[in-house]
C-alpha cells in the first residue's frame, strides 16, 4: 500500500506538532506500507531521518491556496497513491483516491471576525465541507471538535474518528541544571512569574490575561513583583497587546519573548510558577498538557475542549471574566498546597495521552478505509 500525507505544514506550531508525531510513530511501524511525503523543499529531507519507506515530493503550493487543488491531486496521480491523509482541513475536491482528513477546529467558523476577509470565511467553509464529504474517515482531536463537525455538516457521525494527541517526549525531560540556570540567566527571570505558550492570535485572549494580571497587582501589593511572561510568535500583528500594556503601565512588568527553541521552553515551563492559557476556542489544547507534563500548575479556560484536556488537573475559569482569571493567579501564587496538588494531578493526567496508541489507531483506520 502506497500513502500519501500532506506534510507542508511540519514546521507549524499546532498542526506542525501533529505531523511530526504522526511521521515518527508511523516510522516506528514496520508493515510494508510506502510513505510520500508532500513536502516543502526545505523539509525533503525528513524522507531520509526516518526511514526507507518514506520518500519526499516537493510540493510547492501555498497551503490553503487555490493552487493546492489542483497540484495535490496531480501530484497523488503522478505517485500511484493509494490512500491520502490530509492532516489539516484541507483536501482538494480533485483527489483521485482514498482519503483520510483531520480536522482540528472548526475556529473559522466559530470566529469568522478573525479571518482576514470574507474571502477566506469563503474558502474556509467550502474547504471544509468538501473534508467532511469527500474523505471516507475524518480524525479529529477532542469531542468539542467532533460536536462542531456535526453542527455545521450533515455527515454520519459513525465516519468521524476522535484521536487526542499527545505530548513531545521533551515535556517529559528535566533540562540539565546548566541549561535551566542559562534560561534565567538569559531572560533575567529574577523574580516569580507567570507564563502564557502559543499563538497570538485574537481567540487566546491574551487582551484579558494582560487586564487580569494588572488587577492581580492591583489588589495584592505582596504580588508586585510577578512578572508575566508571554511567549508567541507574530506579536508585531496584534498592537492591542502592547496597547493594554501601555493603558496599565505594566512595561516592567509584561515581557513578550516571541518565539524561543524547544529546549527553551521546557525549561521556561518548569521555572513558571504558573501556566495560564485563557484560550476562548481550541480543537484540543496542548501548552496546558505539556505545562503539565513539566510540574507547572495550570489555569485555563471552562470552555471548548480545555475541560475534556485536562480534566479535573487544572483551575478553570469563565475566559471572558478577567476578574476570574486574576482570582485565579492568585489562589496559585499564595496557596502552597493548591499549587502541590495541582501538580500531581497535571503530572497525572498528562500520562494519560500517548501520540504511540495514537498513531496506531490512525494506522489502523488506514487499514479500514483500504479494506472498506
Amino acid at each position: 500500500m502506497r500513502i500519501a500525507i500532506d506534510a507542508r505544514k511540519l514546521r507549524d506550531y499546532g498542526i506542525g506538532t501533529y505531523v511530526r508525531n504522526l511521521l515518527r510513530q508511523l516510522a516506528r511501524q514496520e508493515d510494508g506500507t510506502e510513505y510520500v511525503l508532500f513536502c516543502r523543499e526545505q523539509d525533503c529531507g525528513i524522507a531520509a531521518e526516518l526511514g526507507p519507506a518514506f520518500r519526499a515530493v516537493v510540493e510547492r503550493a501555498p497551503a490553503y491556496s487555490l493552487r493546492e487543488q489542483m497540484t495535490v491531486p496531480l501530484d497523488i496521480r503522478r505517485e500511484h497513491i493509494d490512500l491520502f491523509h490530509a492532516p489539516h482541513y484541507v483536501l482538494p475536491a480533485l483527489t483521485p483516491c482514498r482519503a483520510v482528513v483531520t480536522i482540528h477546529d472548526c475556529i473559522h467558523l466559530r470566529f469568522p471576525q478573525y479571518l482576514p476577509n470574507r474571502l477566506g470565511y469563503a474558502y474556509a467553509r467550502a474547504s471544509l465541507w468538501t473534508a467532511t464529504h469527500r474523505a471516507a474517515r475524518v480524525i479529529t482531536v477532542s469531542e468539542a471538535s467532533k460536536r462542531d463537525i456535526l453542527r455545521y455538516f450533515r455527515v454520519p457521525e459513525s465516519r468521524i474518528d476522535v484521536i487526542y494527541n499527545a505530548i513531545d517526549a521533551r515535556f517529559w525531560e528535566q533540562p540539565p541544571d546548566d541549561e535551566m540556570e542559562r534560561v534565567r540567566q538569559r531572560y533575567q527571570l529574577d523574580a516569580p512569574f507567570v507564563l502564557y505558550a502559543g499563538n497570538i492570535k485574537p481567540h487566546k485572549n491574551l487582551e484579558r490575561l494582560i487586564d487580569a494580571f494588572h488587577l492581580l497587582r492591583q489588589e495584592r501589593s505582596d504580588l508586585r513583583d510577578v512578572r508575566l511572561l508571554i511567549i508567541g510568535d507574530e506579536i508585531s500583528k496584534y498592537a492591542t497587546l502592547r496597547r493594554a500594556v501601555h493603558r496599565h503601565k505594566l512595561h516592567k512588568h509584561v515581557r513578550f519573548f516571541g518565539f524561543v527553541p524547544d529546549q527553551t521552553l521546557a525549561a521556561l515551563y518548569r521555572l513558571a510558577a504558573a501556566f495560564v492559557f485563557p484560550s476562548l476556542y481550541e480543537g484540543f489544547g496542548l501548552p496546558p498538557l505539556e505545562a503539565m507534563a513539566s510540574g507547572t500548575p495550570v489555569i485555563t479556560s471552562n470552555v471548548s475542549s480545555l475541560p475534556e484536556v485536562v480534566g479535573d488537573a487544572a483551575l478553570l475559569i469563565d475566559p471572558y471574566e478577567p476578574q476570574a482569571i486574576a482570582d485565579a493567579m492568585r489562589r496559585v501564587l499564595t496557596e502552597p498546597d493548591l499549587r502541590t496538588d495541582l501538580r500531581a494531578r497535571g503530572l497525572a493526567r498528562a500520562r494519560g495521552f500517548s501520540w504511540e496508541r495514537s498513531i496506531r489507531r490512525v494506522r489502523e483506520i488506514y487499514g479500514e478505509v483500504m479494506a472498506g
